[in-house]
Order: structure tokens, then sequence, then C-alpha cells
């Protein structure tokens, strides 16, 4: 590999496909061989630089992928990872993938993929957020079972997936921490929920007009809360870590591998 390295970007008319373009272009890290969309989309044979606003690039958006990049960077959709996992299992490409709402027979296909590939899974690319889930880990062990948890995350309003990938990594590593399994989780509450039962984790979603991302985790007893929480006030913050995954990512051995062993958490 020479001084740059080179990327392909699912998703681009996305919005985390435009930013990682842009960012990715102005990084100067990185050759950007690939700009991919689903087949029926308008952008398709258009220059994706003029698509998302940085001027031509001398690139179109296409709906295959026929160079063969260093990493492939996929924001997108379950259906269109699991394609796109394929495609880089077949080609001996690695992967990063931002994509939420996967499910477990999903995560069970990428640990079977990363025994011949090298994969960076996060459902949140942020510095921050990653810290976070060590923090909130450390204080659920630490508080002890006196202590109610619920987690509470915001989003806009186009988002598909609930409660977000982040709220469930964050509950993820409470657990792991507690030795609690995810049946210890309530997905929101109704007339008839009763009172609140011992160990409970209550996990609550809500969507807002443009909100980029919010997660506050509560602890509380009889007499005092705490709450830990993380803004993202811009998308960028998840673009800049995704980039930073793949640099790391590029020739990495095969394995499944998370932002914190990106960022050395």
């Amino acid at each position: 590999m020479g001084s740059t390295m080179k990327i392909a970007i699912t998703g681009v008319a996305g919005r985390m496909g435009q930013r990682l373009l842009a960012l990715a272009k102005a990084d100067g890290g990185f050759e950007i061989v690939a700009a991919l969309e689903r087949p029926e989309h308008a952008w398709l044979s258009r220059d994706a630089g003029e698509c998302v606003g940085i001027g031509p690039i001398g690139l179109q958006v296409m709906p295959d992928l026929s160079s063969t990049p260093d990493v492939l960077i996929d924001f997108t959709t379950p259906a269109s990872t699991r394609h796109w996992l394929k495609t880089c299992h077949d080609r001996g490409i690695a992967m990063l993938i931002g994509t939420t709402g996967l499910s477990e027979k999903d995560h069970a296909a990428i640990d079977v993929a990363s025994q011949h590939m090298a994969i960076v899974q996060a459902s949140n690319t942020s510095l921050g957020v990653n810290l976070l889930a060590n923090i909130v880990a450390d204080a659920a062990k630490k508080l002890g079972d006196d202590y109610d948890i619920e987690i509470v995350e915001s989003h806009h309003r186009f988002k598909k997936d609930a409660p977000s990938g982040t709220a469930l990594l964050l509950a993820d590593a409470i657990l792991k921490a507690t030795g609690r399994s995810r049946d210890r989780l309530i997905f929101g509450r109704d007339e008839n929920a009763g009172p609140r039962a011992p160990g409970q984790i209550g996990m609550h979603s809500l969507r807002l007009g443009d909100e980029i991302g919010k997660h506050t985790v509560y602890f509380s007893t009889l007499g005092e809360r705490l709450e830990i929480g993380h803004v993202a006030t811009n998308r960028d913050t998840f673009v800049h870590g995704a980039l930073k995954a793949a640099k790391w990512l590029s020739g990495r051995t095969p394995g499944r591998y998370g932002i914190g062993d990106v960022l050395g958490l």
C-alpha cells in the first residue's frame, strides 16, 4: 500500500455516506475508488463529488464494486450490509460496518466472515460514546443492585431502528459488567407495566426532528440520581471516527474488532 489507502463507500447518498465522501476527500490520506448506491438510485452514473456538493472528483456513483479497495465502509441497512459482507468476504476486502439494526443472525454471519477477513463493527464510531460505554459499565458495577438503570436515547425522525444501536451498546456494556443477560431489558412501558422490577434496565427511544444523537444513562436509588450522557452536535464526529478506524483496519489480520480496539480503550 502506498501513501494513500483505497476505500469504497456504500450508501453514498445517505447522511453518513455523503459526509464520509466529503471528509475522506478532504483528508488527503484516502483514494476513493468506489461510491456505491442501490441499483435504482437517481444518483447512478453521476459524479459522486457533485452529488454531495464538493465539486467533481471524477468518480461516478455505481451499484457494483468493480475495483478492489483496501477497506469498504458500510453505513447502510441490514439487507445491504449482508450483500457487501459477502462481497468483501469473497474478495478479501477489509470492512468497516457502521450499520445498526443488525439481527443476531447478522452478527453470527459477521463472526463467521471475520475468521477470514478483518472487520471493525461498531454501532457508534465516536470516541466519546465508546468511552461512555466504559464509564457506565464501571458505574453499574460499583453502584450495585440498589440503583435502578434507565437508558434514554433520542434521534432524528428519519431513523428506522429503535432503540438505537448505541443504546444497545451501552446496555450490553452494563449487562456484561453486572453479569446480566438481555432478558433484563424492557423496551418502553405501557399502562399495564406495574411497579418497576428489580434488576430491570429500561430502554426508551425518542424521535425528534433533526436530533443527531443523544444518549443518557440514569442510575437512581432512593434519595439520589446520577445521569451520565453524550450528545452529538455534528454527524462529522462519527465520520472522523470511521475514517480513523478505516486507517487502522487496513492490512489488519482477520478478526472482528470494535472501536475500543481502534482507540486502545
